[in-house]
C-alpha cells in the first residue's frame, strides 16, 4: 500500500499565481494542500480554496524557507511531504508516480536535481537527468518526513530557499538515504523566489547558503550518488 503523501507550499504574495498553482493541483489530484503563508497575517482567504482539501497557515511574522520546512516536518503527520513551489503547475496528477519511487526505497524524489560537480570542488552541480542523484531541487521535492527529520532537517539558518534544498539533500543522503530524479508532468512559470526578489539579498543568501554546504560536507564523496 502506498504511504500517505501530503503537499506543502511557502506562499509569499503573487496571489494570482498561487491561485493558478493550486487550481491546477486540485484539479488533477485529491493530495492534501497545506499552505503556509508567510508575511502580514490574513493575505489570503481560505475561501478562495477547498477547505477539504486546502488548509491554510497564516503567520504575521514571516520565517524563512529552512523554518518553514521544520514546521512541516514537525506538525504534519504523513509519511511524505512534498515541499513545492508556487511557480510549479501541474499538468497532470504525479503524486502515482511520485509515491510508487518513494516506495521503492528512495527518501526523496523530485522533478529537477542534480550531481555535485566533483571536479570543481563541489562548486556547482549537473543536471544528469532521470536517475540517482546527490540533490534536489525544490520546485517539487517529496521526501520521507521521519527520515528527513531523522537527518537533522533543514537548517534554521537557511532563510533564504536558494541551495538551501541543495543541503537538505546532503543531509538525507550523509544519512543514508537516497535520492531519484524523475519525469514528471510539471511544468515552471516564474519563480518569483528567484526573479522577483532583491538582488543583492538573493546573492547574498544563495552564497550563504552554499558556503554551509562546502563548510558541512565537501570532501565527503562517499555520501554522493553513483556518477553518471
Amino acid at each position: 500500500m502506498a504511504g500517505s503523501i501530503r503537499i506543502c507550499l511557502i506562499a509569499e504574495g503573487f496571489t494570482e499565481d498561487l491561485i493558478t498553482c493550486i487550481s491546477a493541483i486540485t484539479k488533477n489530484t485529491q493530495t492534501p494542500i497545506t499552505l503556509y503563508a508567510n508575511g502580514k497575517s490574513n493575505w489570503i482567504s481560505l475561501d478562495q480554496f477547498d477547505p477539504n482539501q486546502v488548509s491554510l497557515i497564516q503567520e504575521k511574522n514571516p520565517l524563512g524557507w529552512g523554518n518553514v520546512t521544520n514546521y512541516f516536518l514537525n506538525n504534519l503527520t504523513e509519511q511524505y511531504l512534498v515541499i513545492m513551489d508556487p511557480s510549479t503547475v501541474f499538468n497532470a496528477d504525479p503524486i502515482p508516480q511520485t509515491l510508487a519511487a518513494l516506495d521503492s526505497g528512495y527518501q526523496g524524489v523530485g522533478w529537477k536535481g542534480g550531481l555535485v560537480n566533483i571536479d570543481d570542488e563541489w562548486r556547482t552541480t549537473t543536471d544528469k537527468g532521470v536517475g540517482e542523484v546527490d540533490v534536489l531541487f525544490s520546485y517539487y521535492m517529496a521526501i520521507d518526513r521521519e527520515f528527513a527529520l531523522a537527518a537533522g532537517g533543514a537548517n534554521p539558518s537557511a532563510k533564504y530557499y536558494r541551495n538551501a534544498d541543495l543541503e537538505l539533500s546532503l543531509a538525507i543522503r550523509q544519512s543514508g538515504g537516497k535520492l531519484l530524479q524523475i519525469d514528471l508532468p510539471l511544468e515552471q512559470g516564474r519563480h518569483h523566489g528567484y526573479h522577483d526578489v532583491d538582488p543583492e539579498y538573493r546573492d547574498k543568501n544563495s552564497r550563504k547558503n552554499y558556503q554551509r554546504i562546502l563548510d558541512r560536507f565537501r570532501g565527503k564523496n562517499e555520501i554522493l550518488s553513483p556518477r553518471r
